[in-house]
């Protein structure tokens, strides 16, 4: 072989090696691009293998808190129905009869007790619900066996759960109570006997949270508060009935004590009545004798007996005059005396009484006046009646009235169609603890005019008679010292 032959052969191996290893050094080159590639694959699987456990964790959350939250409102509702329900009544058996099973599976269980505390060593059940008769002295006897715990309770005001911390094993609970969750509140009414509530489930897949304690203190406030209602109705109902049963029985005693008043009253009246009649006949023997002796009729009459005579006469005249006032207290209290109610003009009733009593008052240097509003110019009433009303009334300020003083009759119209009348003095008064007594028969205020005045204590008596017998009222202000004021009522014409 000839040196070209070979050196043709040489240069085509060393270019075939040459693209060979341009072909070996690009294979390598997609190769380390293809690792890279498959690298960034594989952190990108990772992350989005990460993304979807995140997607998947956050999902499964959502649907827990989406669980909870479903769990709640329907608690809500619940709760809202249990009050509506124990809320429209006022009994204590009915507000837990109207507890009802549905109730207690919207709150996510099945069983419930209500124990309230009778005293002086048991509880008392008052609810029951998913428990049979036999299940039911077990979990009393757990009750008692541990009742200190459950005074604590609700002494405390505290709340327990499957989930607390207990004295007592929760193995033994939940074996007696047969349950694998529970929820115990207490049930704190202000009055009557406090107890608790318990509420649990067998559903094994059921865990307490402390949002299921806190909607069952809810229920259990929502029981103590429809207890403490029904308690106070019936203790007011009670208080009611006795009050009833008193009012009526006082109304009893007070008719049988105002029929006996109103009898003794009659006698009263009938025996003034009658004494008065019966005195009426000697006074005017005494008083006829001794105006013939005073006449002179029977022979002269020497003057130390005549002055005799005359006081006969004046204190006869005094004592017809009050047995005349005693016959009309008693004729007005019986009904006997029928009052004539006819139009009349006030002014001319004043003007007659002024007229009547003006020399009196100049005689004692008093200024009598009167004013008239025009709206109360015409009355009802009885004319004679109302004069001998207004002679008493001004006569008995002129006594109390000083010599310069002044005594003002005045009249006005009131809103419920009647006419008062004031007789205004500025007299010595009346003390405060005198007003309420100066009506009454016999009565006469103590002071220095009353111990110099001789008077019967009739007169403010029979005024008040005949004021009442027209339909009208009587009442008296007075300050010591400066004065009072006699006011009376009449119906307007």
């Amino acid at each position: 072989m000839s040196s070209d032959t070979i050196t043709i052969l040489f240069l085509v191996s060393c270019i075939s090696l040459i693209g060979l290893g341009l072909f070996v050094f690009y294979k390598m080159k997609q190769m380390r691009k293809l690792q890279a590639e498959a690298t960034n694959l594989r952190q990108s699987l990772e992350e989005m293998d990460e993304q979807a456990k995140l997607i998947v964790r956050t999902d499964m959350e959502l649907n827990k808190t989406q669980e909870e939250l479903d769990k709640k409102v329907a608690g809500l509702y619940a709760l809202q129905r249990f009050s509506r329900a124990v809320s429209t009544t006022l009994e204590e058996n009915q507000i837990f009869s109207r507890i009802e099973t549905s109730f207690l599976e919207d709150l996510g269980f099945e069983k419930a007790l209500v124990f309230l505390w009778e005293g002086p060593s048991k509880f008392r059940n008052c609810l029951n619900i998913g428990y049979p008769e036999e299940a039911l002295l077990a979990i009393q006897t757990l009750m008692e066996a541990h009742k200190d715990l459950y005074h604590t309770l609700i002494e405390e005001g505290k709340t327990i759960s499957s989930i607390s911390k207990l004295s007592v094993g929760k193995e033994q609970m939940n074996r007696v109570l047969k349950v694998s969750a529970f929820v115990i509140s207490p049930i704190i009414p202000r009055e009557g006997a406090k107890g608790f509530l318990l509420v649990g489930t067998e559903n094994t897949d059921i865990i307490i949270t402390e949002g299921d304690e806190e909607l069952i203190v809810v229920l259990a406030n929502q029981l103590g508060q429809a207890l403490e209602n029904a308690r106070l109705f019936e203790k007011t109902w009670k208080t009611q009935q006795e009050l009833e049963i008193k009012v009526e029985q006082r109304t009893h005693e007070l008719r049988n004590v105002l029929s006996e008043v109103e009898k003794i009253s009659k006698r009263k009246s009938d025996f003034v009545s009658s004494v008065s009649h019966e005195l009426r006949t000697p006074l005017t023997s005494i008083k006829g004798y001794a105006a013939i002796l005073l006449a002179g009729k029977l022979g002269a009459v020497p003057l130390e007996i005549k002055e005799r005579l005359e006081k006969i006469n004046r204190h006869s005249d005094e004592l017809a005059h009050m047995v005349n006032d005693l016959l009309d207290i008693s004729r007005i209290e019986a009904g006997k005396v029928t009052m004539k109610l006819e139009p009349q003009k006030l002014k001319d009733i004043l003007e007659k009484v002024t007229d009547l009593l003006a020399v009196q008052a100049k005689e004692k240097q008093i200024e009598l006046k009167f004013g008239l509003a025009p709206e109360a110019e015409t009355v009802f009433a009885d004319r004679n009646q109302i004069e001998r009303v207004l002679i008493n009334l001004i006569g008995n300020a002129m006594k109390f009235t000083p010599a310069a003083g002044s005594i003002t009759v005045v009249a006005r119209a009131t809103a419920n169609n009647m006419a008062e009348v004031e007789v205004m003095d500025t007299g010595c008064g009346i003390p405060q603890e005198s007003l309420d007594a100066v009506f009454e028969e016999f009565y006469r205020v103590e002071n220095q005019i009353n111990q110099e005045v001789k008077g019967t204590g009739l007169g403010l008596s029979l005024v008040k008679h005949i004021i009442e017998a027209h339909g009208g009222k009587i009442w008296v202000k007075s300050v010591v010292g400066k004065g009072s004021t006699f006011s009376f009522t009449l119906p307007l014409a």
